[in-house]
């Protein structure tokens, strides 16, 4: 039996590992390709970008494991079957449920790594990936002034350059407007032929201007009086001029301004802020009874009960309506109005956002649900079809998983948007899928042909019988 155990669970940690891997790349992937333009031309350095995709392939395994056990218990039992070493082992006595049995502990522990990666790891990696992603795209792009185009990139400056050297450093025709006095284009140096270079910190861009002249319009008085503004002219052989770059760098945000998000939180986070939530709702709705009571039960103690009268005079009514009684009633209507539908609307922006809180809450336990329930799925799946490698198996795990990721993102929208609770619509997907893995799990114990074509033909071709020419 441990040799069977040993055969059976090596032949599951090779798939698993391999599965797992390519379907993280592969999400990788697409989460470059969502943020490429946030990534591309400003400059980053590679551990930058290497420190952003380890976060974000962090971020991405609750998506990658539950597809991997499921391809991996697929191709294991069905590469066992398909080489008759499971009809092997049946023929010797093992039932099914004990071939499994080592399949059975790594998707439990595989399930409890999961919860606890879920609940201590993933927020940590949420926080330092959006945290970084933020700054990333708030990031300016990087210094590169092309030709014939006034280039607004550095603060306080705006730069033009006719032609430049196939060294990117020499240019040719240099115009620069100052913006740094605030003033308009009051001061403008234009020169032959310049020569940048960076300085030895990397913080400042120096451009060397040659054989130019120096405008700026001394501005005195009243805008209307511009054109008695003196104007300086000065002529230069060399003149220098400094550009910090600060703001090219990577300036990193304090994290603590995400620490409060929902997905930066664990378990125990989650519930204290659950808790905090159900308390300002009770505060708030009961603030909104007392606000509203007091509108109309100011006189309710001083008014007398008049009796009904039958004689309805309505030439009265527009005194009725002109009387500042009246005004002031529908006064009092209109700001009740008013106050019930902006405390309305602050309360479902309130119990929109707990939901989002309650989401992430049972986030953490439908992923470790997920990976056992798609093992259920996954290896009596494989038993029945008996068949390995990546065709069959590959094809059927894909079914299934798109059923319970779009099961799984209806149900979470539908919490979301506060149709249904996030209770029940986090749970969907796995409710549905347990009888399913459950009634494969005893269609493999009894060796049944679910997905015989020739069986259900059969059966088609008794209920209908042939017609006799």
């Amino acid at each position: 039996m441990k040799k069977l155990y040993k055969l059976v669970f090596v032949s599951f940690l090779a798939p698993f590992a391999a599965t797992f891997f390519v379907v993280l790349f592969v999400l990788l992937m697409q989460f470059l390709w969502k943020y490429i333009d946030d990534l591309v031309g400003k400059g980053l350095e590679w551990y930058v970008i290497g420190e952003l995709l380890f976060y974000a392939s962090a971020t991405l395994v609750p998506l990658a494991l539950p597809l991997a056990i499921l391809v991996s218990s697929i191709m294991t039992l069905g590469n066992l079957a398909e080489h008759y070493e499971l009809v092997a082992a049946k023929s010797a006595g093992i039932p099914l449920q004990k071939i499994l049995r080592p399949l059975l502990g790594a998707a439990l522990a595989i399930s409890i790594m999961a919860f606890y990666f879920s609940n201590y790891m993933l927020p940590y990696t949420n926080l330092k990936m959006g945290s970084l992603l933020y700054d990333v795209r708030q990031q300016k792009p990087a210094l590169y002034i092309r030709e014939g185009i006034f280039y607004n990139g550095i603060d306080g400056y705006s730069i033009k350059i006719g032609k430049k050297e196939s060294d990117n450093q020499t240019l040719h025709n240099v115009m620069i407007y100052d913006h740094t006095a605030q003033k308009g284009n009051t001061k403008v140096v234009i020169a032959e032929k310049g020569k940048m270079a960076m300085s030895d910190d990397e913080k400042y861009l120096i451009v060397t201007l040659l054989n130019g002249h120096s405008y700026e319009e001394q501005k005195q008085g009243r805008p209307n009086e511009r054109n008695k503004n003196p104007l300086l002219r000065n002529q230069f052989k060399t003149y220098k001029i400094s550009f910090d770059l600060s703001t090219f760098k990577l300036n990193r945000t304090n994290e603590d301004l995400f620490k409060d998000n929902y997905q930066m939180l664990n378990l125990d986070q989650l519930e204290t802020a659950l808790d905090s939530f159900e308390v300002q709702l009770a505060g708030r709705k009961s603030e909104m009874q007392k606000t509203v009571a007091s509108y109309y039960m100011t006189f309710r103690d001083s008014l007398l009960k008049t009796p009904a009268s039958n004689e309805t005079n309505f030439n009265r009514l527009d005194t009725l309506i002109s009387d500042p009684v009246y005004e002031s009633a529908l006064g009092q209507a209109r700001n009740v109005k008013a106050y019930l539908t902006s405390t309305a609307d602050e309360m479902d922006a309130r119990e929109k956002l707990q939901a989002r809180f309650a989401i992430e809450w049972h986030r953490k336990y439908t992923l470790s649900i997920a990976c056992f329930i798609l093992f259920l799925i996954g290896a009596p799946l494989g038993a029945i079809i008996r068949k390995g490698g990546i065709g069959m198996p590959v094809v059927v795990s894909v079914m299934f998983f798109l059923v319970f990721h779009v099961m799984s993102i209806m149900g979470e929208k539908f919490a979301r948007e506060g149709v249904i609770e996030p209770r029940i619509g986090m749970w969907i997907a796995p409710a549905v899928l347990l009888p399913v893995g459950l009634f494969l799990l005893y269609k493999a114990t009894r060796d049944s042909a679910l997905f015989d074509i020739e069986l259900y033909s059969r059966f088609f071709k008794k209920l209908i019988p042939s017609r006799k020419k």
